[in-house]
């Protein structure tokens, strides 16, 4: 039985490996550590694969692992990023002003990493709102109040860059 499993999770991250790339490198917008957490969630997935109970559960099981590896990554190099800017005496905070040309995933940015996680596994890997609950571990009532406020403060968000 875990033979099959493994085989079973080789497969799947075989047909899907393009998505998953896409899903992290849209949370941590570097190719090379988008990569590496691709890489880190395979390993953890094949290193687990006879801890999963029900291969139908496979996609929401792999995303989940996929997406704690994008977020362990950002917090990670936040701490550093925080460190080195303590570091640094001559770093100077800017405010920037809003460019008009900016993108959808630069005005996502503004929103919780949650939110963000949300809407991404909705809009670009279009999960249910339901596999979105198993992923994130949370109740589906919540996933859809997350989804449906992050949405309207980038629709106000976005109409006011348009005035």
């Amino acid at each position: 039985m875990k033979q099959d499993y493994f085989d079973k999770i080789s497969q799947y991250i075989l047909e899907n490996q393009d998505k998953f790339y896409r899903l992290a490198y849209s949370n941590v917008e570097n190719p090379q550590d988008a990569m590496d957490v691709v890489q880190n969630a395979i390993c953890k997935a094949l290193g687990h694969a006879g801890e999963l109970r029900d291969i139908r559960a496979l996609k929401t099981w792999f995303y989940r692992i996929l997406m704690n590896e994008s977020i362990n990554f950002l917090r990670k190099n936040r701490r550093e990023l925080l460190v080195e800017e303590f570091a640094d005496e001559e770093t100077y905070v800017c405010m920037q002003e809003y460019d008009q040309t900016e993108n959808l995933n630069e005005r996502l940015k503004v929103l919780p990493v949650e939110v963000q996680n949300i809407i991404r596994l909705r809009f670009y890997e279009e999960l249910s709102l339901q596999e979105i609950a198993e992923v994130t571990g949370r109740n589906l009532n919540t996933v859809k109040a997350k989804l449906y406020r992050g949405l309207k403060t980038l629709r106000v968000d976005l109409e006011g860059l348009e005035l």
